[in-house]
């Protein structure tokens, strides 16, 4: 572990960008702390890609800043930083073990190091026999998994990962997240975009998420989920339709024995159950913790 990297917090403040007379980021201000684990979320063109090329001083601001331990980001942190674009920036024509110890050493690395680096991660990604292939020879996953390599393989002070999981299977999927824990242990900041919602609920700590061009929420995980309505499931032995009638109450859906309800009134909780009881057997009631896709939704409707 790096003592930069411990513990180190990127500030994201205000940052805007046009293009022409299209708002792509529009004041976005949110935080990636070292040490855990950022989803970057919302649909095509809400301002992701922009926000981290921003970040990584590869496209001009036009208002606001980026902010490294409280202090203004610089070239040579940004060095030390593995950045994953969203278009991929391969070689096809060279093998992949001299690409990456290439990549390894413009990183200031030795080339034994890199060397070393590169074939760990290699075997970690099951291509430790493929090191001596041209990159074009590979499938696009396997490419990914090269790509993937080039920004983890330093030891970097903070990820900064744009569709890292785009068309990796399983098997590299789980290989990628790893990786990702192991450098989130070491106190980096990891922020990465995704598309892929129950992906982003399982590996997330924090959530930051755009809608046109603006942050329309973001903080931990869990307590996004406690800012939206609270919603309970009450299973029954017989027909819950009666449910639909009872007051205080809002129902959002009947199935068969299960209902999925919305308190208007507190007082409808125990009145609800009260009946239900008098009914016959309550198999089951709880607070229904909302999935991300609805959290996700509900902030970009």
């Amino acid at each position: 572990m790096t003592q930069r990297a411990h513990g180190s917090l990127i500030e994201v403040d205000g940052l805007s960008r046009s293009f022409g007379d299209l708002k792509a980021v529009d004041d976005v201000s949110f935080t990636v702390p070292g040490g855990l684990m950022t989803g970057f979320v919302g649909g095509n063109g809400a301002g992701k890609t922009t926000t981290m090329r921003m970040i990584m001083g590869l496209l001009a601001t036009h208002g606001g800043g980026v902010r490294w331990n409280g202090a203004p980001i610089t070239a040579d942190i940004r060095r030390r930083v593995g950045y994953m674009p969203e278009e991929r920036g391969l070689y096809p024509k060279q093998k992949v073990l001299d690409q990456l110890v290439y990549l390894g050493e413009l990183s200031g690395m030795s080339a034994a190091a890199a060397k070393a680096s590169v074939m760990e991660h290699l075997e970690r990604f099951g291509l430790g026999d493929r090191s001596g292939e041209r990159v074009e020879k590979l499938s696009l996953g396997n490419q990914q998994r090269v790509q993937i390599i080039a920004a983890l393989m330093t030891t970097p002070d903070a990820l900064i990962l744009d569709e890292p999981f785009s068309g990796l299977d399983p098997q590299a999927v789980d290989s990628m997240v790893d990786l990702l824990r192991e450098h989130a242990a070491r106190g980096v900041p990891v922020l990465f975009s995704s598309h892929q919602l129950d992906l982003v609920e399982r590996l997330c700590d924090r959530l930051v998420v755009l809608a046109k061009g603006r942050v329309v929420a973001a903080g931990a995980v869990d307590e996004l989920r406690r800012v939206g309505p609270e919603r309970y499931r009450i299973t029954v032995a017989g027909d819950a339709g009666w449910v639909r009638d009872e007051s205080g109450i809002h129902v959002h859906d009947v199935d068969g024995t299960t209902a999925l309800v919305e308190f208007t009134d507190p007082a409808a909780r125990q009145r609800l159950l009260r009946n239900a009881v008098e009914r016959g057997d309550v198999v089951d009631f709880a607070r229904q913790v909302p999935a991300l896709s609805e959290i996700y939704r509900e902030v970009t409707a």
